[in-house]
This record gives structure tokens, sequence and C-alpha cells, in this order.
């Protein structure tokens, strides 16, 4: 029976809820979306949690009606504006020399337990990049492994825990349980990496409507996020003032006419702010100079902190750019020049069954990786804010006394022998098609025994032992 999830990705500029049914085969078909204009949050953050809640609540009714399903858990993502990341390592002895999950999840509370976390933020991820087994260092994967000792490095994103509380409050209020939470820089990067950009290493920048926020995926895992206050409501508001018209004329122009490769000598026509009878002619050269700059800005800061992160030369695949920032003519080049010559590509969501065209759209990236995320395709092994330990495996919870076959499946256990047969077994006795005794016993089975054994001298004493008894 399919499984129905529902994911809400709470923006700065509009709140999108999705709901998706999971296949069999972990297939996801889309059955309905809501998307809201977001009240409430400001930079990623939650400024008013009763509007963010009316928000999130119209959304998801949106979807709900949509999908003709009311559920009410949620995977939900959380900005990047308060989020930090550090890294940690913990070490454990393996006693029974084969690595389990359990031992994966010793080994990782322990380095979450090493790790020194500051009392006001809360985890919502522990991801290991790198296992040691014994002295063999780059494990992929040391699940079933024999080993004596296993190390890990991970990677552990907090967030500061009042932000994380009002979100937790507002998605309540909305009438909604959580079931999970996730960096949406993360849901982001697994809507839109590949394979091979995941193997290569890859720098995943997704460009929303007050944020942009930045991670670097590596082998197994996220190793660097980072956030910047800068999105595309920054270029509505320079060009607004620089132009002084409305804000949502600014908008509209800056849909129309946002041009980072092409300069253009024509004019139009603008009403003026506060003046509903007068119009200002202005240039598209000073409409293309004023987006160029703010753009051109954000990408160089960004490109900074890439450098900062020390993993410039682990990033093979090169910069992945994402969000509705990414709709700009001419970012991807302008990126390119700024990021030194990296190859830079923009990032669609991956399409899913039954998804609406309006979700194909770079804007949709975070929601469609929560989605994804829900639905299992999260990093290898995974603490989750819960501390719950997230895998593939399939664990066997019986005891067992081979520790080694621990989340193998269970193999179709061997019929027990009945009594009767067992009797067959020690004594040699043939009970015939369907272990059934012949249909000539007659009750005496130490004379079954004897008929079946004549001639043999273990006959003589089955017949004195009748006599004994």
């Amino acid at each position: 029976m399919a499984e129905t999830i529902l994911a809400v990705d709470i923006g700065s500029t509009k709140i999108a809820a999705v709901i998706a049914e999971v296949g069999e085969d972990g297939s996801l078909t889309v059955t309905g979306h809501g998307v809201v204009r977001s009240h409430g949050v400001k930079k990623g953050v939650i400024t008013n949690i009763e509007l963010a809640a009316k928000s999130i609540k119209k959304a998801v009714g949106d979807a709900r009606r949509i999908a003709g399903k009311n559920i009410s858990g949620a995977t939900i993502s959380i900005s990047n504006a308060y989020a930090k990341s550090l890294n940690s390592t913990g070490i454990v002895n393996i006693p029974h020399q084969d690595i389990t999950i359990k031992e994966i999840k010793r080994v990782m509370d322990t380095a979450l337990y090493n790790a020194n976390i500051p009392n006001e933020f809360e985890v919502i991820h522990v991801l290991p990049y790198n296992f040691k087994v014994d002295e063999q260092d780059f494990i992929e994967d040391p699940y079933g492994m024999n080993a004596s000792r296993m190390e890990v490095d991970v990677n552990i994103i907090i967030t500061q825990k009042s932000a994380l509380n009002n979100l937790i409050k507002a998605v309540r209020s909305a009438g909604l349980e959580i079931e999970g939470i996730v960096l949406n820089s993360y849901a982001s990067a697994l809507a839109v990496m590949g394979e091979d950009e995941r193997e290569l290493g890859v720098c995943v920048i997704d460009m929303g409507g007050q944020t942009s926020n930045m991670i670097v995926h590596i082998g197994n895992s996220i190793r660097y996020n980072d956030f910047l206050a800068v999105g595309s409501n920054h270029i509505t508001n320079d060009l607004s003032m620089a132009l002084h018209t409305p804000l949502e004329t600014a908008e509209k122009v800056k849909i129309r006419h946002g041009n980072l490769l092409e300069k253009s000598n024509e004019s139009i026509e603008l009403p003026v702010i506060g003046d509903t009878e007068n119009r200002n002619t202005i240039s598209l050269e000073i409409v293309h100079s004023v987006i160029l700059a703010r753009v051109e800005e954000a990408l160089m800061i960004l490109s900074k902190s890439l450098d900062k992160s020390a993993l410039r030369e682990q990033i093979g695949a090169g910069i992945v750019l994402t969000g509705g920032l990414t709709k700009l003519k001419g970012i991807r080049e302008l990126a390119q020049a700024i990021f030194h010559g990296m190859p830079v590509r923009i990032g669609l969501p991956r399409e899913l069954g039954g998804m609406y065209d309006e979700l194909k759209d770079p804007a949709f990236s975070t929601v469609v990786g929560l989605l994804l995320y829900q639905a299992g395709e999260h990093t290898q092994y995974e603490i989750d804010y819960s501390k719950t330990l997230l895998h593939h495996k399939e664990v066997q919870t019986a005891n067992v006394t081979d520790i080694a076959e621990i989340g193998k499946k269970e193999e179709t256990p061997r019929e027990t022998p009945s009594r009767h047969q067992r009797e067959e077994i020690d004594l040699g006795l043939d009970l015939g098609e369907g272990g059934k005794l012949p249909n000539d016993f007659d009750g005496d089975l130490f004379g079954s025994i004897s008929k079946k054994r004549e001639g043999n001298p273990f006959s003589r004493f089955v017949n004195w032992a009748k006599q004994l008894f």
C-alpha cells in the first residue's frame, strides 16, 4: 500500500506544501500542492508566529484539497540563517569484531558527544563523511566489516534553539505534526544533484527571494554550509530606489528586462512613487547596471565563503545554481567568471511522477528535496533532529548468535521436525510421505521399529527391551 507524505518549504517569499505518494518501489507521485505568499517570515526567520501559521495552514489546505487526503504529519525546511556546522570525531571498540548498525550508531553518538556544541544551539543533522576501520581510511560503508576499532568524522549542523522553537510553534499552530526537519540547502541539493556530482564533489547554491544558501557536498555527505541574507527581493528594492518607482513595478522590470549579458540603449517609461500622474523615462542601461551590481556582489561573497571552506580543490563537479533568482538571464555565465572558471549549471528539481509544471521551476527545489528526504534519499547514515539514526539497512530484530548476520534479510527457517520425525531421524523409522506413521502402525513404536529392522543385530536388543518393560 502506498504511503502518503507531506513536505512544507517555509521560505521568506513563499510557502510551498506538496503531498505525494511513495510506491512500494520507492517512486514518488505528486498528488497535490499549494503555494501561498509568505507572511511572518523574513530572511528565513519566523518573525510573527501567528501570521506564519496562517500561511502554512493555507498552503497545506490547498494541497489537501487537490490530493483529497487529510494528512497531518509533515517534513519541513529550516533556513540556513542561524545554522552553523562543526566537525567532530568519534572512536569506539568493536566487542564482537563485526560492525553492525548498533556500532555505527554508537560511534556517531560518540562523535556528537565529543562535539563542543553551545548551549543555545540545537542539533538538526549529524552527517558522517569519513569512516576509518582499524588502519583503513576512507571506508565508504563499514557495515558488516570485521574490525576491532572504528572511527568516524562527522559534520554536525546546528541551529539556534530560539529560531527552531519558533518554527516548531508556527508549524504546530497550523495543525501539523513534525516528522522531520531538514536544512533547506540540504533539501535543495537532494533535488538537483546527480550521482556523478555526489561522487566528484559539488557546491550547491540556492538563491531565493531574501536569502542565498550554500552547501558543499563531497563524497558521502555535506561538508560545509553557509548563508547570505541577499536574494532576488533585494534586486527589486535596489531597482525601486534607483528608478524611484513602486516595488510592484520594479519587480516587473526585473522579470521583463533583467539581463546580465547584454546592455540595451532602449528606454522605458515608469510610474513615480507617490505620483499617479507623471512618469519617468528610464534607460535600460541603468536597469542592467543595478541588477549586475547586486548579483555580482552576492556571488563574490559566496565565492569568498567557498574559499574559506578550504574545500574548493575537492569540488570536481563545479557549481550548481538553483532557486528563483537563477531565472535571471546570464547568471550562469556571470557565476562562471566569478568562481574562477569552475563549471556552473542551473539545477532544476528532479522530475517526479504527476509533477505539476509549476513545481518544475528552480524555485521549488527545496520542497521537492524534502519529499525525496522523507522517501529515504538522505545520506547513507544520518542522525536527525530527533536523535534517530537514519539508514537503509534491514536490521534483524530477533536474537541471533552470529552478529554479522544482523541487518540481512531473514532466511526462511527450516521446518522444525515433529516428534515422530525426530524419532525417525534418531531411530531410522521410515514414516513415509508427509512424515506420517505407516497405516499398519499399531501404536507399538518398538514393535514397528523391530519389524522395520528384521535381520538387524539391533532387533534382538529391541525385543529384549520390550520384554523387560
